[in-house]
C-alpha cells in the first residue's frame, strides 16, 4: 500500500471513530513498515494485510485516548510489537511511555522502532512485570498502566495495578466476552486497591468490538503483590 491509500484509509477509519486526524499519519505508515519487516523474521504479528492492520493495530490503541490525560507517564505491560503504547506517543508526543515484554527479542524490534522513528522519552525493555513491579523505582510510580494483553482479567489486574500511583488508573483493553472475566476479578481488583469507574463498549467498525475498562487506584496494593512463579495465571486471586 501506498503511503497516500495509507493516509486517506487511516483518516477515514479515526473520523469514523472520532478521533482527531490531525496527526503525522507518516510516522504510523513507517512503523507499520518497520513492523510487518520484522515480522518476517520474528513473530510479531498475525496480521499481515496493511488495512486490516491500521484498524486492528493503530485505531483500536487510540480508542483509549479519551481515557488518557496528556503529559501522563505510562506503563505499557506485555506490549509486545508496541501495542498500544506505540500509536499512544505518536499521537500525543508529551505522554512518557515505559514499554515492558518477556520476550527480549520484542524489545529489540521496539527499539529499532524508537531509533528509527526518532522517539523520545520513551524506553522498551526486556522483563517481567512482576520483577518490575517488584522494584521500588516502579512501584506505584505511574500515573497509567496500560495492556492490551490476552490474559484473563484476575491475571492482568494483579500484574497492572501495583504499578500505578494512588489516583492513577488502569486501562484494560478486552474484547466482547469480558463479562465474565470481570465478575471474577472483582475481589482482586478490590484488594489489589483498585475500583472499576468505567465500562465503555466501542464498535470500531462491524468486524471489531473493543470494552474498555477503566480502574482506579485508590489504595495502594499490599506489597506480596504481583506475586512471581507464574502465580497470577495459574491461581488467580478469589
Amino acid at each position: 500500500m501506498e503511503f497516500i491509500e495509507f493516509e486517506k484509509i487511516f483518516k477515514n477509519e479515526l473520523k469514523n471513530n472520532n478521533i482527531n486526524d490531525n496527526i503525522n499519519v507518516r510516522n504510523y505508515y513507517e512503523y507499520m513498515k518497520l513492523i510487518l519487516d520484522w515480522n518476517k523474521k520474528i513473530n510479531l504479528t498475525a496480521i499481515v494485510d496493511q488495512k486490516e492492520f491500521l484498524v486492528k493495530h493503530f485505531v483500536d490503541s487510540l480508542t483509549i485516548l479519551d481515557f488518557i490525560n496528556t503529559k501522563s507517564k505510562i506503563i505499557d505491560v506485555g506490549t509486545g510489537a508496541g501495542f498500544p503504547g506505540i500509536p499512544l506517543k505518536l499521537y500525543d508526543d508529551s505522554l512518557s511511555l515505559t514499554l515492558i515484554d518477556s520476550v527480549n527479542k520484542k524489545i529489540n524490534v521496539l527499539n529499532d522502532v524508537i531509533e528509527k522513528l526518532k522517539l523520545n522519552n520513551i524506553k522498551a525493555i526486556h522483563t517481567r512485570a512482576e520483577d518490575f513491579a517488584n522494584d521500588i523505582k516502579n512501584r506505584e510510580q505511574f500515573d497509567y498502566a496500560v495492556s492490551r494483553a490476552v490474559s484473563n482479567m484476575s491475571t492482568l489486574v494483579e500484574y497492572l495495578l501495583p504499578f500505578v500511583r494512588i489516583g492513577g488508573k488502569v486501562v484494560c483493553m478486552k474484547g466482547p466476552n469480558y463479562n465474565e472475566e470481570l465478575q471474577e476479578a472483582e475481589k482482586g481488583i478490590d484488594i489489589l486497591g483498585g475500583k472499576i469507574e468505567i465500562i465503555k463498549n466501542i464498535n470500531i467498525n462491524k468486524d471489531l468490538e473493543r470494552n474498555i475498562i477503566v480502574i482506579s487506584k485508590i489504595k495502594n496494593t499490599p506489597k506480596k503483590y504481583p506475586r512471581g512463579q507464574g502465580k497470577p495465571l495459574k491461581e488467580p486471586i478469589k
